[in-house]
């Protein structure tokens, strides 16, 4: 049971009928010869107690799947990739709005790869191929969905699933997910692109996300099994009820600018009305307070046009920016939005410090590094602390994507750069408080961006066709509202947008309003973190390492390195620095203080240089004979003074130690090199 989908050049190959057919819905989709199994099984019994979809989507890499072992010493895979987390989380965000209300059912979605060709990204083929899964089980889902990247060529041609080499020619790299009517999640990262093609790029990949939609619909009529029939929950007997006398003051508790008081208010109101009631009307009553909250949120936006905080619908939050927060660290960045605050530091180091990856992706390193924090403090709570979740990973990979198109190659600033972004407060759009604190602490580092870097998330409140787009969300305004959508930029364009929507989605002209709405924010930012720092310092911290390039000759890498590394070893060691030898022959120096690197560079330079007729040394005996005296030019660069050469006026001796031993340093000329690279020298007066 096939079915192929064409997207742009290639098509999508969909199959059902032969693996796991135990799971509730299998499906292998593959692109070239990348191939997933994905899987859609659910539970046979509402989860007990549940008031939530408990849905989990995970991602399996299998390192065999592009010829590769897991490196370390345990040779089998453990946690998952960063890349197949973030894949996870492409895929479970434009599912979860499709699934019906009140759906308690355990749903788990499982992503097998089994084949990585090493040309295409496996992460829309896994989206697909979960929509297709769930779509042929019998698992209740409203709709189906597709998935394509899109990106764009040199000659602004835009490219449906480009493949790894297309995508790092291109200026946008963007994947969008929806049903056939519109678009339900964007994941992208551009380089300084205008608003208007990323919308445009929306609208291409509408097209073949239609196509890919309705193809698996069909495909589910013709092999699908009937889905489950699903009751649909009582009503509560609170909601009528209370409405009537509470409304007003709920709708009255969430208009505040502080967010402890509105809970308070809330609290409150939930604790009057469940004094002498039963466990059951009690956690029904909290219930109906939850609904009246939302109906009246909605009623504020739509009906009355005010925000909870009596913000204008377009208007940031009071925001302040600081640098040089932090003693001794490289690079530091405080921002402050309203009730947000996240605190950037930054880290420099010699490229030897890039971080390497095991991975099923042709990139094997990474030189920029952006990780995000959420300690359960930054919303006045309690919880563990441990290994990154997905949405501190997800949140981290998207700020490390808005800066990176603004940070300077490896050739212009030869530095592995990390930046740690902890949230010390949060009331929404902490992620995009972490891009502007990241742009801070890069420039209060001295690190030479191309231009800062701003975010900014929208949101969105929909009824019908009556809508109302918010700029800068908090808390309340993510949780109650239809849309959460952050954008980073810079002045001239997009550097990264990720979007994700509650409802089963929006026109791609109702995502060019909140565009550009989100550029006028972006800019008034800007603004604000240039009135802090200006551009970049020009210097680099004192604290941090002085990093230096020379290039040599790459028949002379060998020479540098020496057996087993014992010579570049020994140059660290004396020298105090540490030394990154590329293939190419580029050479980093790396040192506490410029003059010790300057001492490195000048050894290096003397030892790779060819050794010519009249070049005069200073060099330490290491061996003598009774011919003469062997004297180390450079470390691996040895040459003889023959006995006749030793002393002044070529004096004739008898024993050569009667005029040098072994340890002694001295001064030589260089007479000459033969063919077979032989040096012969002799002694100067010092």
């Amino acid at each position: 049971m096939r079915l192929e989908i064409p997207v742009g050049e290639r098509s999508l190959v969909l199959e059902t009928g032969k693996l796991a057919k135990q799971a509730g819905g299998a499906v292998t989709a593959r692109l070239g010869d990348t191939m997933v199994l994905s899987t859609a099984t659910r539970s046979k019994e509402p989860r007990p107690g549940a008031n939530f979809l408990p849905l989990s989507v995970d991602i399996e890499e299998r390192m065999s799947s592009a010829g590769k072992i897991p490196g370390g010493f345990i040779k089998r895979e453990g946690r998952p990739s960063e890349r197949a987390i973030l894949t996870a989380r492409l895929t479970d965000r434009p599912l979860r709005p499709l699934f019906p209300k009140d759906y308690y059912y355990d749903v788990q979605v499982i992503g097998t790869v089994f084949s990585a060709d090493q040309v295409t990204p496996y992460d829309t083929v896994s989206m697909v191929g979960a929509s297709a899964a769930l779509a042929i089980s019998d698992i209740p889902i409203k709709e189906t969905i597709g998935a394509v990247r899109v990106g764009r060529s040199l000659d602004g041609e835009f490219i449906l699933n480009p493949t790894y080499a297309q995508i790092s020619e291109s200026d946008l790299d963007i994947v969008v997910a929806g049903t056939k009517d519109a678009i339900t999640m964007v994941e992208a990262g551009a380089n300084e692109v205008p608003e208007d093609v990323i919308v445009e790029a929306m609208q291409v990949a509408q097209e073949a996300i239609k196509v890919q939609a309705e193809a698996i619909e069909g495909f589910a009529r013709e092999y699908g099994k009937p889905k489950q029939q699903v009751e649909e929950a009582d009503e509560n007997p609170f909601v009528e009820e209370l409405r009537g006398e509470y409304f007003a003051r709920v709708k009255d508790s969430i208009v505040t600018t502080d967010r402890r008081a509105r809970n308070e208010a809330l609290d409150e109101l939930r604790e009057q009305l469940a004094e002498g009631r039963e466990e059951e009307e009690i956690a029904q009553i909290n219930e109906a307070i939850s609904t009246l909250e939302r109906e009246a949120f909605r009623e504020l936006y739509l009906k009355d046009r005010k925000r909870t905080d009596l913000r204008g619908l377009d208007e940031i939050r009071p925001t302040t920016a600081e640098v040089d927060v932090l003693p001794r660290v490289h690079g530091t960045g405080l921002f402050t939005r309203g009730e947000t605050q996240v605190l950037s530091s930054l880290a420099l180091a010699d490229l030897g410090y890039v971080q390497r990856l095991d991975t099923l992706e042709p990139q094997t390193t990474k030189r920029y590094m952006h990780h995000y924090t959420f300690p359960p403090y930054s919303t006045g709570e309690t919880g563990r602390l441990g290994s990154p979740r997905r949405r501190e990973i997800g949140h981290g990979a998207l700020a490390e994507r808005a800066l990176l198109p603004v940070v300077p190659t490896e050739e212009e600033f030869p530095y592995a750069i990390r930046i740690i972004s902890d949230v010390l407060e949060s009331n929404g759009s902490s992620s995009m408080a972490s891009v502007c604190g990241s742009t801070l602490s890069l420039m209060d580092g001295g690190v030479p961006i191309k231009a800062p870097v701003a975010g900014v998330a929208m949101g969105l409140v929909k009824e019908g066709e009556d809508y109302v787009i918010l700029t800068d969300i908090q808390g309340l305004e993510d949780h109650m509202g239809d849309m959460d959508f952050k954008v980073a930029g810079t002045r001239d364009g997009v550097t990264a947008l990720q979007m994700d929507m509650k409802i089963t989605g929006v026109s791609a002209e109702l995502l060019r309003e909140a565009l550009a709405q989100a550029r006028k924010g972006r800019l008034e930012i800007l603004d604000i973190i240039r009135e802090t720092i200006a551009e970049p310092r020009p210097e680099v911290s004192e604290y941090a390492p002085r990093v230096e390039k020379i290039n040599i000759p790459t028949d002379k890498i060998g020479l540098l390195i020496g057996p087993g590394g014992k010579t570049v070893n020994a140059l660290q060691d004396e020298y105090g620095v540490t030394i990154s030898i590329e293939d190419n022959g580029t050479v980093y120096v790396a040192a506490i203080d410029g003059v010790s690197a300057k001492k490195a560079i000048s050894a290096i330079h003397g030892m790779t240089k060819d050794v010519e007729a009249g070049d005069i040394y200073t060099g330490k005996v290491v061996k003598t004979t009774n011919f003469g005296a062997f004297v180390e030019l450079t470390p691996g660069r040895d040459g003889l003074v023959h006995i006749s050469r030793l002393a002044p006026g070529k004096q004739r001796i008898d024993r050569v130690e009667d005029v040098v031993r072994e340890g002694d340093t001295i001064k030589v000329r260089v007479l000459d090199v033969d063919k077979q690279n032989r040096i012969s020298l002799e002694k100067l007066e010092d």
